[in-house]
């Protein structure tokens, strides 16, 4: 067995093998080719998303602003875990260092936990834009809408720096990651001694940064939900539903897997099934929110022909 430290398992030089999916050699080709596709489709969309928002006037509202925050985090996100992901299928060294599975750790809780929080904020202003549509420039000063997504870097920030820092003071035994990336989930597994106290803490933290989130989320679209049945105008409440449905959609891809994976118990978390689940969340999703977002949303492709039709001039 590989010796236990007061923190990250030092074996191998410091290293952690990520054992990735090579469980399934035959797929790992077929993986690769589907993983850089939608990749690279979540960089294109999200890309066109931040670019949209700034070029066009239209696009220059709260809503637009923390649609272009969205999807820089998504850009993030995901480019913090896919293109080790892309080395690691192809079979080449499967290892990665002490340094840079903490840096990838404490990187991709921060991104995540920073979405969880800008998510609530985008209900919010959801619920300003409906339930209080004569107010809704009133509330959603442009001072107040920067206060709110520095507040979601920062709640993100703290809440990975608290979760990386009781991971590293957990003892842990061996050096096989059983996982594509270094997640939570895989390093409670290799945990050798008690660390209920430890587990306890963090277990707190995760319900503050997601099950708290989610369910101000619910609450606030109860009431959106009320506000609309209670407008007459079929169009007016056609727009609203559009705009919330979008959000909710993303809202529920998003918390779903999260809840999933950080808020189980560490004895009934299966890592065959945490990987899948991982890919969703970290490939699948932060690719399907532009395409949520832009579907059902006249504005969003209003801008978009708009720039292509200059681009063909």
């Amino acid at each position: 067995m590989a010796k236990a430290m007061g923190g990250f398992n030092t074996s191998l030089g410091g290293s952690f093998i990520l054992v990735g999916f090579s469980d399934w050699p035959q797929l790992e080709l077929i993986f690769f080719i589907y993983i850089l596709v939608f990749y690279s489709l979540t960089i294109i969309g999200n890309t066109t998303i931040i670019a949209l928002s700034r070029m066009d006037l239209r696009l220059q509202t709260p809503m637009y602003f923390f649609l272009s925050h969205l999807s820089f985090l998504d850009l993030c996100y995901t480019t913090s875990t896919v293109p080790q992901l892309l080395i690691n299928l192809q079979g080449h060294d499967r290892t990665i260092s002490y340094g840079g599975c903490v840096a990838q750790l404490f990187i991709f809780l921060a991104l995540g936990s920073t979405e969880s929080v800008l998510l609530l904020v985008m209900a919010f202003d959801r619920y300003a834009a409906v339930c209080r549509p004569l107010h809704y420039t009133t509330i959603m000063h442009p001072i107040l809408c920067q206060a709110l997504a520095i507040s979601s870097w920062m709640g993100g920030l703290m809440n990975s720096l608290i979760q990386t820092g009781l991971m590293m003071a957990m003892p842990l035994c061996g050096h096989r990651l059983n996982h594509f990336f270094c997640e939570m989930p895989v390093f409670l597994k290799l945990a050798c001694e008690d660390t209920e106290g430890t587990e306890a803490k963090m277990f707190v933290a995760r319900v503050v940064i997601v099950a708290v989130p989610a369910m101000l989320i619910l609450g606030s679209y109860a009431q959106i939900a009320r506000a609309v049945l209670k407008v007459k105008s079929v169009a007016a409440r056609r727009k609203a539903t559009g705009t919330c449905g979008s959000h909710l959609l993303v809202v529920s891809l998003f918390y779903g897997s999260a809840i999933y994976t950080y808020l189980q118990p560490k004895g009934s978390y299966s890592e065959s099934k945490g990987k899948f689940v991982a890919l969703f969340y970290t490939i699948v999703t932060p690719m399907l929110n532009p395409l949520i977002y832009t579907l059902r949303n006249k504005d969003v492709k209003g801008a978009l022909w708009k720039v292509l039709g200059r681009a063909t001039d």
